[in-house]
């Protein structure tokens, strides 16, 4: 059995899911778990409901609207007899949407986003489903709410193994049928829904595989595979041919956003390789990583972070800053669930270039300034070269300003202030 995972990109409107089933078509006679994520933007646009349901700003309503129009009208193009059995499973998702939040929201936000959040997978796969079927190509809908155990870690649930592989062989039986699973999404002990961190639909497929023990994992996008570098952002960027699983694990940490940092782990513990490949080329090889060499070919990979911030904290009687201070200020990162990505010690200051959480990092700030003096500066980037030669470092800091700079033999690192306002 492989396993497929299509991105957003992949079903952002009624051309993609055709595109879906095209690429399905290829593997006629595979067994295939196929991991759909949310639609489009439709995650981000579910985040802007959460923020106003939460806050008790009636704006919910008018968000919710454009978020069901969208889908309506990729319902309108893939299914022309609007009596399609599929309006109704979409309208009925979106009327228990709408019940949620006509309800007192609960204190913990982290909650409520996990509950409103994963309802953008349960209707993709709803439409991605259906057309599938209609295109003759038979599937089987899977609510992976019921499949992947987590704990009560909302908004990044660890996966409980020993439950989801029980529950996922009691569901997929048969070897050389067709699945279809959300992506990001799944529940604790009491079915409260969960999600396993932004990006989370290529850990579900990752999850699928080891339990299932695939043959394969390949991640559909709208790219030629893994590039040394978003090309968006850099230039001359050209595309990996292999990767080992280490290197892979090394590039997901620092922010490489082809892959998801949790997703390689699971696949390197079985040996089961995961591919990237073009949803437009579909017959194009890609990437392929696994274990072998480092990369192939051998060159230097550059990483953007984007949506950072630069904290810099010191003692408020200028002492120096020692381990029982670093404690404490790392516990309050993990109290707030602040991801910290480079990390600079002084001898009277500790500067960390973090997530930007416009939700908890104002609680941080605040619980850090019962204790320290602060600075912090929105709007910074996060550059991370790997792999790199003298001649391909100097060319990519010539005109940059780095306001933090961390270099090694193998990576270096720096800090970029753009725009955005401090706070002292």
């Amino acid at each position: 059995m492989k396993v497929f995972k299509f991105g957003g990109a992949s079903v952002k409107d009624a051309n993609g899911v055709r595109n879906i089933a095209e690429i399905i078509k290829l593997y006629q006679n595979e067994g295939l778990v196929i991991v759909v994520s949310a639609m489009g933007k439709t995650t981000n646009a579910l985040e802007e409901v959460v923020q106003h349901y939460f806050n008790g700003r009636e704006q919910w309503k008018s968000k919710l609207d454009e978020i069901r129009n969208y889908h309506l009208e990729i319902l309108r193009n893939l299914f022309p007899n609007n009596q399609h059995i599929v309006y109704e499973e979409v309208e009925h998702t979106f009327y228990q949407l709408r019940l949620i939040c006509q309800t007192q929201a609960e204190s913990d936000y982290n909650l409520v986003y996990d509950r409103i959040v994963s309802y953008g997978e349960i209707i993709s796969t709803r439409i991605v489903s259906a057309y599938l079927s209609d295109a003759g190509l038979d599937n089987l809908w899977l609510d992976a709410r019921k499949l992947i155990k987590t704990d009560q870690n909302f908004r990044f649930a660890r996966v409980n193994w020993n439950f989801t592989e029980i529950l996922l062989r009691q569901a997929i039986r048969n070897p050389s049928g067709r699945y279809i699973l959300q992506g990001f999404i799944g529940s604790d002990d009491n079915y409260h829904a969960t999600t396993l961190g932004r990006e989370g639909s290529d850990y579900t497929a990752a999850i699928a595989a080891y339990c299932l023990n695939a043959d394969s994992v390949t991640i559909w996008k709208d790219v030629p595979g893994v590039l040394n570098g978003d090309p968006k952002v850099f230039d001359n960027t050209v595309l990996l041919n292999k990767i080992s699983f280490s290197e892979a694990i090394e590039l997901a940490y620092y922010g490489a956003s082809v892959i998801h940092p949790k997703t390689i782990q699971p696949l390197k513990q079985k040996g089961i390789p995961l591919m990237v490949r073009s949803f437009l080329n579909p017959t194009q090889s890609g990437t392929t990583i696994e274990n072998g060499s480092s990369l192939e070919p051998m060159v230097p990979c550059y990483i953007q972070k984007s949506n950072q911030a630069l904290l810099s904290v010191s003692t408020t009687d200028l002492a120096f800053i020692v381990e029982e201070h670093l404690s404490q200020i790392y516990a309050t990162f993990h109290r707030y669930g602040i991801r910290v990505n480079l990390a600079q010690n002084s001898a009277t200051s500790s500067t960390f270039s973090i997530n930007h959480d416009p939700v908890n990092v104002p609680l941080l700030l605040e619980a850090l300034k019962k204790n320290f003096l602060i600075t912090y500066h929105e709007g910074a980037v996060l550059y991370t070269v790997r792999h790199y030669t003298p001649a391909a470092l100097e060319e990519f800091l010539r005109g940059r300003n780095p306001a933090i700079r961390q270099t090694t033999p193998i990576i270096c690192q720096i800090v970029e202030l753009k725009t955005g306002p401090s706070l002292n």
